[in-house]
């Protein structure tokens, strides 16, 4: 039991020094897989010795059952918002006042990029953590420390053998934009209701029951300031930061030390043009005198600290006005309104349609066609309405309800019960649905069906060529040459295009089937699991559900769907036009990249992200989430992110698509 003892405690130790390289160095040293497999060496000796689990193993963040609610705790300090300054002008007005607190005292500053995120209340006894808590009304907010504590970038454990007596840390917990596409693009192939921004989608997370759910979503975690503390001392902000990343609390590393105030002006402003280049979302700066007893003399008003402020960044907003509010039916029949602007330049581009996500964001917000409205567009998020101008109303604006019946065909509209704001048509028979998952089969990711884009399926729709995915695989030349603009090369051009898709493996084809709930990942699980069409059609809902990664909701779903007499006649249809329903054996081939660790980063053209990856792992080599000392290769496509400068700063070795197709040709 000793030796057992040994062994775990060494393992715990050895993956916490591997999150604190991963989160607060931003520098990991090993890849995802071998941290995977330190991590199931750890679960295997905690099932031999139960006892020795503890409550600050890494094992515990998978999370645990489904919570029946949560209850509300009192921060030990109150959590204060700040005010707001948009212009250089008034930030020197703070810094007079501030001056004129502190009279002939020499001051300097921490300037902080302002995570647009979810404010976080997280209190650590000795070196444990014992409670997460949102901030809610600043003196209370609920307790969701089991959710809290399956988010890998804040640790169970403070690093270290020094620690206060108690510390309450605060900080911003947010989501990356590419994690937050991920997720809605899952939740939308899934037939769920989108999330309007990555702030949304953090604070939906946090508040949802199960913390499994939680574990999955990939949440993201930086320190920004100090609660109630005991047992130790801090002299600044600065001070209080080095400690914290000395313990293993992730920092964010763009903070910066500024000796005068031109220093955090300068600051601002770089920021305000460099904000793009985050893989997440900030909306200002936040200023903080940096000495802790100056801060103390300088003291709070009613609601906000004297020694800091946040500069807002400048909105890359426009104001115009609503032509109309359509609806656009989704593949699994979700209802989306949109809202058609009078076009309107902002950020640069020209804006003639904006999101307005779901039906209850038309009611909170009471937008009316013929409104005026403020647009917001950050980043690569698609434009939104973030606001009415209700004092512009002439009260000629129309009222906009939700429509009963779909107006693509007519059918009755519901609302399910699972989801929240989701309305949707259940008439599989709609020529909406009907076509937009004929565009999703025949997608890049799924069968990728070269030529077969969003006009040539709503031609096959509106000549009623085809009714199902199988009626594609039986179409002729002559069919496509009724196709406005296609002429006989162009229509052998599409026949070879389907003829080649007939050979994806079957983890393709179930994606592109589009059952609810599974996604290119659940597809490829079930594929590897099951092999062929045949054995998961047969297989129960139990074989199913027992698949680790799999789960409840995914296998009622796809036993529902296998269980159809649609979905029997379909199959019977795809195996008799030739269609691959089976799953190739992923065998590893000895190459001259065999062991090597590749990172990418941008768009490729010749490739998605998953079939890159795909092609390196069958050809032995690695794939890292980030770039490290340990990584060979960098591969950099289109509009690459901070993984390039990593690269550079590295020296590891950045090469081009071009050279990543020679580099991964047959030998």
């Amino acid at each position: 039991m000793m030796d057992i003892k040994k062994e775990i405690d060494k393992l715990k130790d050895h993956i916490r020094r591997h999150d604190w390289q991963y989160y607060v160095l931003d520098d990991p040293q090993i890849s995802d897989k071998e941290y995977d497999i330190l991590l199931k060496r750890l679960e295997a000796l905690e099932r031999q010795a139960p006892r020795l689990v503890t409550p600050d193993s890494p094992t515990q963040r998978v999370g645990g059952e489904p919570v029946s609610g949560f209850k509300v705790v009192r921060h030990k300090k109150k959590m204060f918002s700040l005010d707001n300054t948009y212009s250089f002008d008034e930030m020197r007005d703070w810094e007079e006042r501030v001056h004129k607190g502190l009279p002939g005292e020499k001051i300097d500053y921490m300037a902080e990029l302002k995570i647009d995120g979810v404010s976080l209340d997280l209190v650590y006894r000795k070196d444990a953590l014992s409670l997460g808590a949102l901030r809610g009304d600043g003196e209370t907010g609920e307790d969701v420390t089991s959710n809290i504590k399956t988010i890998r970038a804040i640790p169970l454990k403070l690093l270290g053998h020094t620690h206060p007596e108690a510390l309450e840390i605060r900080g911003e917990a947010f989501m990356s934009r590419k994690d937050f596409q991920v997720l809605n693009k899952e939740r939308e192939e899934e037939g769920r209701a989108v999330f309007a921004n990555p702030r949304n989608a953090t604070a939906g997370t946090l508040k949802t029951l199960d913390p499994k759910i939680v574990s999955k979503r990939r949440l993201l975690f930086l320190v920004h300031s100090i609660g109630a503390f005991s047992g130790i001392e801090f002299s600044s902000q600065n001070d209080f930061l080095d400690k914290c990343g000395s313990w293993g609390l992730p920092i964010d590393h763009h903070t910066k030390h500024c000796a005068t105030f031109e220093d955090v002006i300068g600051y601002c402003r770089n920021w305000q043009e460099k904000r793009d280049t985050l893989g997440y979302e900030v909306d200002g700066i936040v200023i903080k005198v940096n000495s802790y007893k100056q801060q103390e003399r300088l003291g709070f008003t009613a609601k906000s600290p004297r020694w800091a402020i946040a500069y807002k960044f400048q909105a890359r907003q426009a104001t115009t006005t609503v032509k109309n509010i359509t609806v656009s039916v989704g593949r699994t029949g979700v209802l989306t309104p949109v809202a058609e602007l009078q076009p309107v330049e902002c950020a640069g581009v020209i804006i003639s349609n904006a999101t307005l996500h779901n039906f209850d964001e038309i009611e909170r917000l009471d937008v009316r066609v013929k409104d005026r409205v403020i647009l917001e567009r950050a980043g690569d998020v698609i434009p939104k309405v973030i606001k009415v101008v209700t004092s512009a109303r002439l009260g000629v604006e129309k009222k906009f309800h939700v429509p009963l019946f779909c107006p693509s065909c007519g059918a009755s509209v519901v609302k399910e019960k699972e989801e929240e704001v989701a309305y949707r048509c259940i008439n599989l028979s709609c020529p909406a649905q009907i076509e937009k998952h004929l565009i999703h089969f025949a997608s890049r990711t799924a069968m990728d069906i070269e030529g077969m884009g969003e006009a040539v399926v709503r031609q096959m729709v509106q000549k009623g060529l085809i009714s199902d995915f199988a009626d594609i695989y039986f179409l002729k030349k002559d069919d496509f040459l009724k196709f406005e603009l296609f002429k006989d090369k162009k229509a052998q051009n599409l026949l070879d295009g389907i003829e080649a898709g007939k050979s994806r493996p079957l983890s393709r084809l179930l994606f592109a089937f589009g059952v609810r709930h599974v996604g290119e990942k659940a597809a490829q699980v079930l594929a590897d699991k099951f092999k062929t069409i045949d054995s998961l059609m047969a297989a129960s809902y139990d074989d199913i559900s027992s698949i680790h990664e799999v789960g409840d909701v995914i296998a009622r779903s796809v036993n529902d769907f296998f269980r159809q007499k649609e979905t029997l006649k379909l199959v019977d249809k795809l195996k008799k036009a030739g269609v691959n329903t089976m799953q190739p054996k992923t065998e590893k081939i000895l190459s001259r990249i065999s062991g090597k660790v590749f990172v990418f980063t941008g768009e490729l053209s010749s490739f998605s992200r998953s079939q890159a990856e795909e092609l390196v792992k069958r050809l032995g080599a690695h794939v890292g989430s980030a770039v490290s000392k340990k990584t060979d290769y960098c591969v950099v496509g289109l509009d690459p992110g901070s993984k390039f400068n990593k690269a550079k700063q590295l020296k590891v070795a950045i090469i081009d698509e071009s050279s990543f197709k020679k580099l991964t040709e047959a030998e």
